[in-house]
């Protein structure tokens, strides 16, 4: 199970560097809003992602555990404005969200590993000051 949580991993990886999603410049073109290109590949991942919920429901599939789906609703405060922000903003100045920040390493960009410390400081911080943030 594992060697092919790499393969598909690996795979994965590749296709975010082809698409370019893992592009700084495609990153910053988004957010200057000087090109279409994110926001199509953003866009039809919602799409796909809705889509495959609807066919899910519709056809009563089941975890791997044999249980149903439940999708549950978060509940919209202050601290997912800050969180978003704060997200955002990683995002921009670096180029990459969490997924990608893999995809820059694999790809030669070791740059991406400056990201990764950042992000893994985040995690490391946001663990820490959990309960004293707006949930």
């Amino acid at each position: 199970m594992r060697i092919s949580s790499l393969f598909v991993g690996i795979a994965f990886g590749i296709l975010l560097i082809k698409s370019e999603v893992a592009s700084w410049f495609r990153i910053e073109q988004m957010f200057l809003f000087q090109e279409a290109h994110m926001y199509l590949i953003i866009g039809s991942a919602v799409a796909v992602g809705a889509a495959s919920v609807a066919l899910i429901k519709r056809l009563g599939l089941h975890t791997v555990d044999g249980e149903q789906p439940v999708l549950k609703v978060k509940p919209f405060h202050k601290g997912t404005i800050i969180g978003g922000v704060l997200f955002g903003l990683g995002w921009a100045i670096t180029g990459a969200c969490p997924g990608p920040i893999f995809a820059q390493i694999g790809s030669g960009q070791m740059l991406a590993l400056v990201t990764l410390a950042g992000a893994l400081v985040g995690a490391y911080l946001y663990a820490l000051l959990k309960s004293h943030l707006p949930h």
